[in-house]
């Protein structure tokens, strides 16, 4: 008997191009990439062929956690993508396998365990506290994201790393200018050789030193010899790119609150409801454009019924999971008491987000301060008139105009 899925006809390649959205407006091409199955084709703007998109969540959980699908085999193929440029460092973890991977992140577990996020607690809310002061002394009207929503997580995960305050201006435009897809390949390069440039000379500096900080960490791996100084500086590129969503995504979470008022004065009514209405929160927002980075299958592997062939490309969609109706009832309503809630917006398997708890520490001490600090926080300019990042792989408002 012939087996169907090989037989079966491949689904239609659909183009996906890039959409600057406004707000937290659902990508429509996903939407109707979700209707048309659980597994679909797709072109991005950039790179070669086509590559299929699984947006079920139990089909994106299984992909994520198979060892059937490599990260490493992405940096040797020509793969259709978002971004014009790709430009993967040498042994940067985001491109590796098990146990490579695994080797890779344990050499920081230590600075993302609970002990040692809640180390930077005390820290991270004195910085923010100042921050606050500041925006307060100096009255309305204020931007959000140039005010806190930039300078506070970047200053936490700079104090995470180990970055000396003079050298976080710099660290901070290179990172811009890596994730923005709008000023070309060679200017993104151009960017990521001189962060990479910059951590290898502080790695150096720091190998007798050692430390605490995930710098500190890298440094001694590299000394004892466990890790290469590249595996380490792309290590390090990783998490200081990873620190700069929480910007973003607490920029999302901000404007929804602001622009549905009744939802701001339910959190200030109920505190205790915050930790679950931030995942509720984390699973609405579309804290990307498009999707990220993609797998190879080492093998053929049959995904809901259909039959992906060895050396395709795949790529999983989070932001279709995190609305999967079967597993979030009225998954397109926004409900601050879900529960459970699975959300997948950190990733899963192998290569779940590293500083998970770190972005939880940060947007829960960011959402907290301005509801309790601000209590008339309300939209300086009509929603319409907040500008979004426009060329971004991730999505966020350029500025947040507030007043009170």
């Amino acid at each position: 008997m012939l087996d169907e899925t090989a037989t079966a006809p491949l689904p239609p390649v659909r183009d996906w191009p890039a959409i600057d959205l406004h707000g937290v407006d659902f990508d429509p091409v996903l939407a109707e990439l979700m209707t048309e199955g659980p597994v679909t084709r797709v072109k991005l703007p950039n790179g070669g062929g086509w590559a299929w998109l699984v947006t079920r969540y139990d089909d994106v959980r299984m992909v994520a956690n198979d060892p059937r699908f490599s990260r490493k085999l992405v940096a040797e193929k020509n793969v259709t993508r978002l971004a014009p440029h790709f430009i993967p460092v040498d042994g940067a973890v985001g491109f590796e396998d098990p146990p490579v991977h695994t080797r890779l992140r344990r050499a920081v577990a230590p600075a993302f365990t609970t002990r040692g996020v809640e180390r930077l607690r005390e820290r991270a809310t004195g910085m923010l506290d100042d921050l606050v002061d500041g925006v307060l002394r100096d009255g309305p009207p204020a931007d959000l994201t140039a005010r806190l929503l930039l300078p506070f997580p970047l200053a936490v995960v700079c104090e995470l790393m180990g970055v000396a305050e003079a050298d976080r201006p710099r660290v901070h435009e290179w990172t811009g200018l890596i994730l923005s897809s709008s000023q070309g390949a060679e200017r993104s390069k151009r960017a990521q050789e001189e962060m990479c440039g910059y951590f290898s000379r502080v790695l150096r500096e720091r190998r007798d030193s050692g430390g605490e900080d995930v710098i500190g960490l890298l440094a001694g791996a590299v000394g004892r010899g466990e890790l290469t100084e590249s595996e380490a500086v792309g290590l390090a590129l990783l998490i200081q790119i990873g620190g700069e969503a929480v910007t973003n995504n607490c920029g999302n979470m901000f404007f929804i609150l602001l622009t549905r008022p009744e939802l701001m004065a339910r959190l200030r009514a109920e505190p205790g409801l915050r930790p679950r209405a931030l995942d509720e929160l984390l699973r609405f927002i579309p804290h990307r454009s498009a999707v990220g980075l993609s797998r190879i299958a080492l093998e053929d592997v049959t995904v809901a019924g259909v039959r992906i062939r060895a050396g395709d490309a795949v790529y999983v969609s989070y932001l279709a999971a995190n609305r999967d109706p079967e597993v979030f009832p009225a998954p397109d309503e926004i409900d601050l008491g879900r529960s459970p809630n699975p959300h997948v917006a950190f990733g899963y398997g192998p290569h779940f987000c590293v500083g998970a708890m770190l972005a939880r520490l940060e947007s829960e001490l960011l959402v907290s301060t301005l509801l309790d600090r601000f209590p008339g926080l309300r939209l300086a300019v009509p929603a319409e008139d907040v500008p979004y990042r426009l060329g971004a792989l991730i999505r966020g408002p350029e500025s947040v105009p507030v007043t009170w």
